[in-house]
């Protein structure tokens, strides 16, 4: 009798509520883990506090340090207060930095896995003054050129995107740098796939290049590239250039004829095709800077397989072919004058 009363007594107690004294903190449990922490701070004594915002310049450095950024969203906003800081600036103004300066870290961009950040590259790029396009197009053309030859479709495309815009702001700069003419023809090729008679036949079938739902428009951008590259480089002259060279040679009295032709050039380089200090450079690396010796080169290397390839765009018909006419109308121009593969 006496155990079994006992354990009750003991069985009750789990059921019982503690009587708690006022004032009195209620008991931890056994199994209690004390989770609390302190945080540490810094103090500092001294703050520099400045009543004035960032330079517009400071802010344009900043942002420019910003463009090698691992976010992709950094990258494109940077890029998009670079762009906005150009284009707002007053009218014949220096720009913030130079273009020396801004190149190094705008090129690589060119090369970006990301469209949205390309794309705001190239509005970037169109806010530019083209004088200073001008000076810098060999350095611009490897990139462009990596991105011509990339394995990613899009990349390729946006590089064709901002040849496109360099020959319409640099014209025969482009084609006239070392490597400008043969190596560029022969990245077209690449991404046109004309190399060969048997690759001509199916390029046209990979004219979306490899993306579904774009409908040849990207082999479309290409052909129009190709086009106006073709155009700067052996197209016949302007009336205006004609004109201009026409009116440097009469301003020399007689018996002075032609004096304008034998004159040091105006460009910061004119001996730069001697290639005095640099490398050796081989017949892709030369400097084309007559329509005569870019027609030359053209007519024995590339203007078979461009034929091949146009034509092959023209049995294709639709806005391919249409592209394709372009092209077209350029070799015809060239060979009015003496164009013969």
């Amino acid at each position: 009798m006496g155990n079994s009363s006992k354990r009750k007594k003991e069985k009750q107690k789990d059921f019982q509520k503690p009587k708690l004294k006022v004032g009195k903190a209620k008991a931890k449990p056994e199994n209690f883990t004390d989770t609390s922490f302190r945080s540490k701070a810094i103090v500092l004594n001294q703050q520099s506090l400045h009543v004035a915002a960032p330079s517009s310049n400071s802010q344009f450095t900043h942002h420019l340090s910003l463009l090698s950024s691992k976010s992709d969203s950094q990258r494109r906003d940077s890029l998009a207060h670079l762009t906005t800081s150009i284009a707002s600036r007053p009218v014949n103004s220096s720009l913030p930095q130079p273009v020396s300066v801004m190149l190094p870290s705008l090129l690589p961009l060119i090369l970006d896995g990301n469209s949205n950040v390309r794309t705001q590259l190239l509005k970037l790029l169109r806010t530019l003054p083209r004088n200073d396009v001008q000076d810098h197009v060999a350095q611009l053309l490897p990139y462009i050129r990596a991105g011509m030859t990339h394995l990613a479709a899009d990349i390729r495309v946006s590089a064709v995107e901002i040849l496109s815009w360099m020959v319409e702001a640099a014209g025969e700069q482009v084609v006239s740098c070392a490597g400008g003419w043969i190596k560029t023809l022969n990245c077209f090729l690449s991404v046109l796939g004309w190399h060969t008679e048997e690759s001509s036949r199916w390029s046209s079938n990979r004219a979306s290049f490899g993306k579904s739902g774009s409908q040849g428009r990207p082999m479309v951008k290409v052909l129009g590239a190709l086009a106006e590259f073709l155009e700067a480089g052996i197209g016949q002259p302007s009336a205006d250039d004609e004109s201009a060279g026409a009116e440097y040679n009469s301003s020399w009295p007689f018996p002075l004829s032609c004096t304008g032709q034998h004159m040091i050039s105006d460009s910061s380089a004119p001996y730069a095709y001697l290639n005095l200090f640099g490398q050796p450079r081989d017949e892709e690396g030369e400097m084309y800077e007559t329509r005569e010796d870019r027609a030359r080169v053209f007519a024995s290397r590339f203007l078979p397989a461009i034929q091949r390839g146009v034509k092959s765009a023209r049995e294709e018909g639709g806005e391919l072919g249409r592209a394709s006419s372009g092209v077209s109308k350029v070799l015809k121009e060239a060979s009015s004058y003496g164009l013969e593969a």
